[in-house]
């Protein structure tokens, strides 16, 4: 098919059995990429992949995008390793794709017919022991790093991801392309607080103010047991009313976070409140009085980003990208120190200008990222790899 310049439309298939039925930061990627995508019809055509039980995600969708549903027998990891090593290539085949693009490190493709993208999210198992079984682990350290050296493009949310690749990949950093996540402005911004905290009240019996965390219950990876540990001790010396909010799916570990809880002498303080939906997200972060990300390591981190919009002053953790990614909007710590956590939510809840202070930086750092700019770089990246690939097979001609 022709646009209006008279150019073939380039078509792109992407995978999207990795969004965790929506419940993950690769599920938002995803989504929020493929609602960008949608106004750039006229230059490119997409093919998406979807588990049969996911297809209700996707019903946002114009029919620009085609659908092609995909068993439920091919969801558990490694049957899904399979699909794209086995079925992904015929697909691209069938459906003359120019370009496959597979939104996680986990699942990159061998061979195909057309052009392979690849999006890394981060490498934890490199940076985290433990944070897989043994089996991933030397998935991730092995075998995806030959894969990555197969790819005609890979796209890194952060630099300092991109320092990973290089680093522990071997891949050179010319095909790797650092675009970093957006926010949803339209959802994510500041808003009536008091009308938040009302609402928190009224559906969950928290009248206090609190710190909030919406991580999914990853021990030890997303630093729970030090966040509970700062809390205890913030409590003892202050003696102040604040609580602890959790918000976040059970992962690997979690029990052993809900036993931390429990243990506790402020249990009572401190609430779980599952996997929060995008619907309630935004009216949690207004109605937090301080947001706190002390994860050990993350390849981005949306969640301090969405604080920020929504006008929430932030404490983060320094691992990772999260210098790279928050600036100097958000108070930094170690989150390996306890009693620098501590201290830095003694601070924000005893200071009302330092939390100003961190609102109106917070406002005006998030501003740069969005989707529609993430869209666009990532569409850059498809006509690259899709020009790059159709030289080599002349230059074979």
């Amino acid at each position: 098919m022709e646009s209006e310049a008279g150019a073939r439309r380039i078509r792109v298939g992407l995978s999207t059995s990795v969004i965790q039925g929506g419940r993950s930061g690769i599920a938002r990627y995803v989504l929020s990429l493929l609602k960008e995508f949608q106004r750039y019809h006229d230059r490119f055509q997409f093919v998406i992949f979807v588990l049969k039980n996911d297809m209700p995600l996707f019903d946002f969708l114009d029919s620009s995008v085609q659908r092609v549903e995909v068993s439920e027998r091919f969801r558990r990891p490694v049957a899904d390793i399979l699909w794209h090593q086995v079925i992904v290539p015929r697909l691209a085949k069938k459906h003359a794709l120019d370009v496959v693009h597979v939104p996680s490190y986990r699942r990159m493709i061998l061979r195909a017919p057309c052009a392979k993208v690849a999006t890394i999210h981060d490498l934890a198992p490199f940076r985290l022991s433990g944070k897989y079984d043994r089996a991933r682990m030397i998935y991730g350290r092995m075998v995806a790093r030959f894969l990555a050296r197969q790819q005609d493009r890979i796209i890194a949310v952060s630099t300092a991801t991109a320092h990973d690749i290089h680093r522990f990949y071997g891949s050179k950093l010319d095909k790797v392309t650092v675009i970093h996540n957006g926010i949803d402005h339209r959802k994510f911004c500041p808003g009536d607080s008091a009308k938040a905290r009302a609402w928190v009240k009224e559906h969950h019996s928290i009248a206090a103010p609190f710190f909030l965390y919406v991580a999914r219950f990853e021990h030890p990876g997303k630093n729970h047991f030090r966040l509970i540990e700062a809390f205890d001790d913030f409590k003892d010396k202050t003696g102040l009313n604040w609580q602890l909010v959790l918000g976040g799916s059970d992962w690997h570990g979690a029990e052993t976070i809900h036993h931390r809880i429990r243990q506790s002498p402020y249990r009572d303080e401190i609430h779980t409140l599952g996997f929060v939906s995008d619907v309630d997200l935004p009216d949690w972060y207004r109605a937090a009085g301080v947001f706190v990300f002390p994860s050990l390591f993350e390849g981005f981190g949306l969640p301090p980003l969405e604080a920020m919009a929504c006008a929430c002053p932030v404490i983060c953790s320094t691992r990772g990208s999260f210098q790279e990614i928050v600036g100097e909007a958000a108070s930094l710590i170690d989150p390996e120190d306890t009693d620098a956590l501590r201290e830095k939510m003694t601070e924000l809840a005893t200071d009302d200008l330092r939390r100003a202070d961190f609102r109106a930086k917070g406002i005006a750092w998030v501003k740069s990222f969005t989707w529609e700019g993430c869209a666009a770089e990532v569409l850059d990246v498809y006509r690259k790899a899709h020009e790059s690939h159709v030289g080599r097979h002349l230059s074979r001609g």
